[in-house]
């Protein structure tokens, strides 16, 4: 349907991990559309974001990839809601990270404990009354009249006034008539170079109030130019030869074009205006419109920026371009007069700053940092910051963001714990607020005692070795002087194998192999079990241990999981196949929509299988068929049903081949903590899962849900995060 939204995002295979950055940018567009320099996300792609009904973010507060894993069964719901799924870069201080710099929000307490906080609450009224803005303006809307600069402001900040001295021979712009909050707004902008005389115009834009460019003029200089100023007007003296345009010239032409009520606005008018000798009565000064304390100023640059979630003055130009000078403060004066004081007051621009000279030293330092540096200080930085914040820029358009959560944000965008708060009362609040916001972040924690490192020290040895188990088969028993080649090429027919050793414990020998994917395990139990290898009859098991117990019923579910709809898994395929090779053979598919070809990560090198991904299940259903038996360049193939989504890949490898490097008693200590705490932690997740079905089963259609379980990026390790997205769609499910 033309009106409902959809999500599409090639994720299959290694590259589907996503930076916070990237993340970032998907909330930015999602939330703001194509305004406030938002744009499609380079790795996914909305469709009719304009008709989102909105944005909701679930955060599952310090938990990361491995939880999700660790009890991927105990996540019934949520692995069922989602098509999309991908692999989520840790970060040092993740809040900050996903709200971007400047996220001026400070959290109330509710009635209920509850940290809440939306644009009406961002800043306290106690904290507006002591900025310079409302101390200047007060709290009220006005018009345009009571920002135009008074007689006294405009000696005090050395405007050309008539009668003064050194304005001697100016000329008036003669535009005397009353003016009211209905007069036009006319923005102006100069370019001087340095001459004999002093600083002389060399260029004129002028543009009315819809940002129409009705002047833009080079002028030639009456004195001989002693420096261009060229990386700041962009002028040369190639561009000044054929000009005829003098300064009388221009006075002129802005005599006639300016009505007699017109009100100029620019950025440090004064020096335009002294530069064209010219005195006009009525002024906007946008560097004193935004008032600061101690007489300072904000530069053009950092408003356009800040307030209007624009870039001008880009590096890569050569000098300033007036026009876009002149029209970024007409459209600064325009928007603080029609959204008045305390609206701009609450953008915290102080802060933004603070925040921007942050992300340069930080940029700096990332240059200048010496070669050897210890990696501990760079954890313990704030990532850079070099974005506003797209929840200031939703409340610039009226719209009002939501959070909700244990876990707040101050001034300085740190993690403060409210412990008095359960997940029980977030998502009531949850289910009040949302649908009265576009934009909501609602963060579940699993509580303090949850969260220690040792315990994720303990739930990742957990994981690793299950994961270890259950790519393990077992295989025999064989003759005592068995073809060790034939055994390993019959079961490298199944996938990629890590390791293969002989069991010498037992009467008859037997084989172990560890295989790299989940997959080819699973295929060497299902087609090689009583099969004849290298002349035995032989039994292919995995390892019978308390954690295998599930086994089976894992394998069933990883089968059935969502982002694996319409996956296949090819074994069998020669090395020396090329990506392009295997997209001309499985071209006969129908609907074959990705193919991903595993790479080992440390060699670069192809492994001997692939994943197929089709738009249709069916299809996917018709190619297994058909290749099971196909003969490739000689090599028969195997394949069978996914079981690991792609994002998997990397995360599998890595704990593949990553090895305890803690001491025995250190590690059994830990285990031992977390084997008391484990089946508390079940019920936990189980109601956090059932929380966010509650959660997602109350959003309108059409409302894009990402939940994130952030990861953990500490002096304790590094563990990556999870993504899940999808857009509801008007059956309750999330929309391709």
């Amino acid at each position: 349907q033309e009106t409902s939204c959809h999500l599409s995002a090639a994720l299959l295979g290694e590259d589907s991990e996503i930076s916070q950055d990237q993340l970032y940018e998907l909330l930015k567009y999602a939330a703001l559309g194509k305004c406030h320099n938002a744009a499609q996300p380079s790795w996914c792609r909305i469709y009719h974001q304009s008709h989102l009904a909105g944005v909701v973010v679930v955060i599952l507060h310090e938990m990361s990839q491995l939880h999700f894993y660790r009890f991927y069964l105990q996540f019934k719901h949520l692995r069922k809601m989602f098509r999309h799924r991908f692999t989520l870069a840790p970060s040092t201080n993740f809040p900050l990270s996903l709200y971007g710099e400047g996220a001026n929000l400070k959290p109330q307490n509710t009635p209920q404990g509850v940290t809440s906080s939306s644009s009406e609450c961002i800043t306290k009224s106690s904290d507006l009354q002591c900025d310079p803005i409302i101390q200047r303006y007060g709290d009220k809307k006005q018009g345009l009249t009571s920002y135009t600069l008074t007689l006294k402001e405009q000696k005090e900040n050395d405007y050309p006034i008539e009668g003064s001295p050194g304005c001697q021979g100016y000329i008036s712009t003669e535009c005397d008539q009353q003016r009211t909050d209905s007069s036009p707004l006319f923005g102006l902008d100069c370019e001087m170079c340095l001459t004999a005389k002093g600083n002389e115009v060399t260029r004129v834009s002028l543009v009315d109030a819809r940002g129409q460019c009705l002047l833009n003029e080079l002028v030639k200089p009456e004195s001989t130019v002693l420096n261009y100023r060229t990386r700041f007007s962009g002028i040369t003296r190639k561009m000044l030869l054929p000009v005829k345009t003098r300064l009388s010239d221009i006075q002129t032409r802005l005599k006639k074009m300016l009505p007699h009520d017109a009100v100029l606005v620019g950025h440090s008018l004064n020096s335009d205006l002294q530069a064209l000798e010219m005195i006009h009565p009525s002024v906007i000064d946008t560097s004193l419109l935004f008032a600061r304390n101690e007489g300072r100023r904000f530069k053009l640059k950092f408003l356009a920026k800040a307030v209007l979630g624009k870039e001008i003055q880009c590096e890569q130009k050569l000098g300033h371009d007036p026009t876009e000078d002149a029209r970024a403060a007409l459209e600064l004066a325009q928007f603080f007069i029609e959204q008045g004081p305390t609206k701009v007051a609450e953008l915290n621009l102080e802060m933004l700053l603070t925040a921007e000279k942050l992300a340069e030293v930080s940029q700096n330092k990332a240059v200048l940092q010496p070669q050897g540096c210890g990696c501990q200080e760079q954890l313990n930085e704030a990532p850079p910051l070099s974005k506003p914040c797209f929840l200031d820029c939703l409340q610039v358009t009226g719209q009002k963001p939501l959070l909700l959560g244990r876990q707040g944000l101050d001034s300085s965008g740190l993690c403060q714990s409210n412990l008095s708060t359960s997940n029980k009362q977030i998502l009531q609040r949850a289910l009040e607020d949302v649908p009265l916001s576009k934009f909501s972040i609602i963060q579940f924690s699993l509580g303090p005692e949850y969260l220690a490192s040792h315990l994720h020290a303990g739930l990742h040895e957990k994981v690793r070795s299950k994961l270890t188990d259950m790519l393990t088969i077992y295989a025999g028993p064989f003759e005592e002087n068995f073809c060790m080649k034939s055994v390993k090429k019959e079961f490298g027919r199944c996938g990629p194998i890590q390791s293969l050793t002989v069991v010498t414990e037992t009467f008859q020998p037997y084989v172990c192999i560890q295989y790299e994917v989940l997959e080819a395990a699973q295929l060497a139990v299902e087609s090689l079990n009583g099969a004849e290898v290298a002349g035995s009859c032989i039994k292919v098991q995995r390892p019978v241990t308390a954690a295998m117990l599930d086994c089976n019923v894992m394998i069933k579910e990883l089968e059935l999981d969502v982002e694996n709809e319409g996956v296949i898994y090819v074994a069998g395929l020669k090395k020396s196949l090329t990506e392009t090779d295997l997209q001309e053979e499985f071209s006969q598919l129908k609907d074959l929509e990705t193919l991903f070809l595993p790479k080992d990560l440390q060699s670069g090198k192809h492994r001997n299988c692939c994943f197929l991904k089709f738009q249709k299940t069916q299809s996917a259903v018709d190619a297994l068929e058909a290749i099971n038996g196909w003969t490739m360049k000689g090599s028969k193939l195997r394949s069978r049903n996914a079981l690991a989504p792609g994002h998997l890949w990397r995360w599998i490898w890595q704990m593949n081949h990553s090895n305890g490097k803690q001491g025995k008693h250190l590690f059994y200590e830990k285990m031992e903590q977390l084997s008391d705490c484990e089946q508390d932690l079940r019920k936990k997740v189980k109601k956090l899962d059932h929380h966010i079905k509650k959660l997602y089963g109350s959003l309108q259609s059409n409302t894009l849900c990402v939940v994130l379980f952030p990861g953990v990026n500490s002096t304790h390790g590094s563990q990556s995060g999870l993504g899940l997205m999808g857009i509801k769609d008007d059956e309750g499910r999330s929309a391709c």
